[in-house]
C-alpha cells in the first residue's frame, strides 16, 4: 500500500514537471512569434524612412535605373544643399514655424482653461455641454472643410496667417485628455487651497498645471506636429505663395526643367530636412507623450 502511494506521488510529480516544461515551451514559442511579428511591423514601418534617406543620397541617373539600389553607390551630399537653395524654402519654413508656434501657444491657453472649467468648476449644464462637444468628435473633420472655407472666405481671411491659425485653435480631443488629467488631482488639494484663500486661477497655475505637466507637454508636442504637417487646408485657403507652408513647398518644388520631371533624390533630401525637426522632437520627448496620454486616459 505504501509503495503504491509513493508510486502515485512520483507519477503526479512527473506529470507536474512535464506540464511545467510544456508551459515553458509554449511561452518560448509564443515569444518567438511575438518578436517575429514585432520585427516585421518595425521593418514595415521603418523601411519607407530608410528608402527616403537612401534616395536622398542618390544621383538622378542612379534613381532612374530599372533595378533599384538599396545603398547609394556614391553619396551625393549636394542634394541637401541644393534642396535648401530651392526657391521659397526659407520663407515657407519661416511661415511654418510662425504658424506652429503661434497656433500652439494660443491653443494651449484655450485648452488649459477649457479643461480646467470642465474638470474643476461647477456650472449648470456642464456635463451636457461637454457631452455635446465630445459628440462632435464623431464627425469626420473633412465634413467641416466646405463650411470652414465658406466662413473664412466671407470673413476675408484667405491668403493670411489668420486663416492658418484661428480655425484650428480648439481641439476637443486635447481638452478631453487634459480634463481627465486634471480630474486625477485630489479634491483635497483644491479645498485646502480655497481655505488658504487661493483663487481658482492661482490654483490652476500653481498646482494643476505642474501636476499635469506630462499631459500638457504631450499635447503641446502633438499640436506642433499637427501644425507642421498641415497640408490640405493651407493649400486650399492660400493662393498667395507668400503664405504657403513647408508642406506645400515640398509638393510644388524640385521639377527638373531639363528632364521635365521631378528630381526625386533632391525632393527626398528636402523631405528629410523638413522631417528632421519633428523626428528630433519625438525622440527627446517620446516619454512625455506616452506618459501624458496614458495618465490622461485612466480616469474619465
Amino acid at each position: 500500500m505504501e509503495n503504491t502511494l509513493q508510486t502515485q506521488i512520483f507519477d503526479s510529480e512527473e506529470k507536474v514537471q512535464a506540464a511545467i516544461k510544456r508551459q515553458k515551451v509554449f511561452k518560448i514559442i509564443a515569444k518567438v512569434f511575438i518578436y517575429i511579428f514585432l520585427i516585421l511591423v518595425a521593418f514595415t514601418t521603418l523601411f519607407p524612412f530608410y528608402w527616403m534617406l537612401n534616395t536622398s543620397f542618390k544621383s538622378m541617373d542612379e534613381y532612374m535605373r530599372l533595378t533599384p539600389t538599396f545603398f547609394p553607390e556614391n553619396f551625393i551630399w549636394n542634394n541637401y544643399s541644393n534642396a535648401a537653395q530651392v526657391k521659397y524654402f526659407a520663407r515657407d519654413m519661416l511661415n511654418t514655424v510662425i504658424v506652429a508656434v503661434v497656433s500652439t501657444g494660443l491653443s494651449m491657453v484655450i485648452i488649459i482653461l477649457s479643461a480646467f472649467a470642465f474638470a474643476r468648476l461647477e456650472f449648470k449644464g456642464k456635463d451636457l455641454v461637454f457631452t455635446i462637444l465630445l459628440a462632435t468628435m464623431m464627425v469626420p473633420g473633412e465634413l467641416f472643410t466646405i463650411s470652414n472655407y465658406a466662413t473664412v472666405s466671407s470673413l476675408k481671411w484667405t491668403n493670411s496667417y489668420t486663416v492658418l491659425i484661428v480655425p484650428f485653435l480648439v481641439s476637443i480631443f486635447y481638452v478631453y485628455l487634459l480634463r481627465n488629467a486634471f480630474k486625477q488631482i485630489p479634491d483635497s488639494l483644491y479645498y485646502a487651497a480655497k481655505v488658504d484663500g487661493t483663487s481658482d486661477m492661482k490654483y490652476l497655475m500653481k498646482v494643476m498645471i505642474p501636476l499635469a505637466s506630462p499631459t500638457i507637454t504631450s499635447i503641446t508636442i502633438l499640436k506642433i506636429m499637427g501644425s507642421w504637417n498641415s497640408y490640405i487646408w493651407p493649400r486650399l485657403v492660400n493662393e498667395d505663395k507668400n503664405f504657403q507652408l513647408i508642406s506645400n513647398w515640398l509638393t510644388n518644388s524640385f521639377v527638373d526643367q531639363e528632364l521635365n520631371m521631378t528630381n526625386y533624390p533632391m525632393k527626398m533630401a528636402g523631405v528629410v530636412m523638413v522631417s528632421l525637426p519633428l523626428i528630433i522632437i519625438f525622440i527627446f520627448f517620446r516619454k512625455y507623450i506616452m506618459k501624458g496620454v496614458s495618465k490622461s486616459g485612466i480616469k474619465g
